[in-house]
């Protein structure tokens, strides 16, 4: 990796300002957080940082979307200090502002090696717009700077972008790992290399789809976004998940792939989207009023003939409807064959196939879990990240 890491960085005596991602999921009713693994994500680098003996570790991140003050006060990330405060071992101090001089004198205030967690980064409407006088203001409050939110560099933001536009910076070993990860797989993958792609919808992965077709030696094609090429390929579709206007790309797609290109060829149907009703299973062209709501027994096998073999593997996006238990098969069936695959670097592109992997317990029978949906998808897709781009050169 040609970017600097927190370890090439001296941080003894200083203060630290560090961009984590904890936009954690949390109860509707009671505020509490579901799931900490965005926490504990980043727990490898803050005690790393706590060993150096800084002055201070001040910490800033965004949870869920502020429009409103009705989103403020649902997004207050005072839910997280507790929950840290107790993974980490250390008092971790919470400030209730994102700037001004409760901010200031917290940060002035703090001595050996002081956690301290800033209110949710999206409370200053300049954030997302990359405020230059935002991202200044908050550099202006520490020494040196570390990215470690790989769901977050994507976004060029004041606390992603800006703050690195005026202090030394450094990788955390999360976006550290991530960078070996996924810009691996990308720029110099071990071959054979497969990409498996899911999800919803092709308008989301065209791009990512055109450039893996360049790098990749198969492209599987599975989930809701396959009956818009099962259309292009002139199959009717019945009623399921469909982008109409996205045929002719899925068309040219399909012409320019060849044999590269591997789609389902049957399908598990239901007169509805439940797991109640008329399932059955169909090759070809779906009937009027039937979904697709997984692939079928055919693909399934196409696809474990596919990776065999396989060195590299990035899986972004499920098979099927995995939520339902019916419907979950398609997916269950890659999770086992990446499981299988002996010395490959199997890779998981975050969003709903993280989860996926998580909830059916193949978390550990994989080489890595993006920790970053939209960002693993645009490093896919060949872009350049500003968050990574903003962190200093070796």
């Amino acid at each position: 990796m040609d970017k600097k890491t927190i370890k090439d960085i001296e941080v003894a005596g200083k203060t630290v300002l560090v961009r984590v991602d904890f936009n954690v999921p949390r109860n509707k009713e009671t505020g509490e957080i579901t799931n900490d693994n965005r926490i504990v994500a980043a727990l490898p680098t803050l005690k790393y940082l706590l060993e150096q003996k800084p002055k201070a570790i001040v910490l800033f991140s965004h949870l869920g979307k502020v429009k409103t003050e009705e989103d403020k006060a649902k997004n207050d990330l005072a839910v997280v200090a507790p929950r840290l405060s107790e993974l980490l071992g250390v008092d971790v101090k919470f400030v209730n502002c994102t700037k001004g001089p409760e901010l200031e004198e917290a940060v002035k205030a703090a001595d050996n090696g002081q956690v301290i967690l800033v209110q949710n980064t999206r409370y200053e409407k300049g954030e997302s717009k990359n405020d230059p006088e935002l991202g200044a203001y908050w550099a202006s409050l520490g020494d040196v700077f570390v990215e470690d939110a790989f769901g977050s560099v994507h976004r060029a933001h004041a606390s992603t972008a800006g703050i690195p536009a005026h202090l030394p910076s450094a990788a955390g070993f999360l976006v550290e790992k991530e960078i070996a990860y996924i810009g691996k797989a990308v720029s110099d993958p071990e071959r054979p290399m497969v990409a498996i792609l899911g999800g919803a919808k092709v308008s989301d992965k065209i791009l990512v789809i055109e450039n893996l077709l360049k790098i990749a030696d198969k492209v599987i094609v599975g989930g809701g976004m396959s009956y818009t090429f099962a259309a292009a390929q002139g199959h009717t579709v019945g009623t399921s998940l469909l982008e109409e206007d996205r045929i002719p790309v899925a068309k040219e797609l399909i012409e320019k792939a060849g044999d590269k290109l591997i789609l389902p060829v049957d399908a598990v149907i239901n007169n509805g989207f439940s797991e109640e009703g008329d399932i059955k299973l169909c090759e070809g062209d779906i009937p009027d009023g039937y979904m697709g709501l997984d692939i079928g027994p055919k693909s399934i096998e196409n696809i474990k003939n596919a990776l065999d073999g396989a060195k590299t593997v990035i899986w972004n996006g499920p098979m099927g409807v995995f939520e339902m238990e019916t419907f979950a098969k398609g997916t269950i069936e890659v999770c086992k064959a990446l499981a299988a695959l002996d010395d490959a670097n199997t890779i998981i592109g975050g969003g709903d196939s993280a989860a996926a992997v998580m909830q059916l317990g193949f978390a550990d029978k994989v080489s890595h879990i993006s920790t970053g949906g939209g960002a693993s998808l645009e490093y896919m897709e060949g872009k350049v990240l500003p968050g990574i781009a903003a962190i200093d050169d070796k």
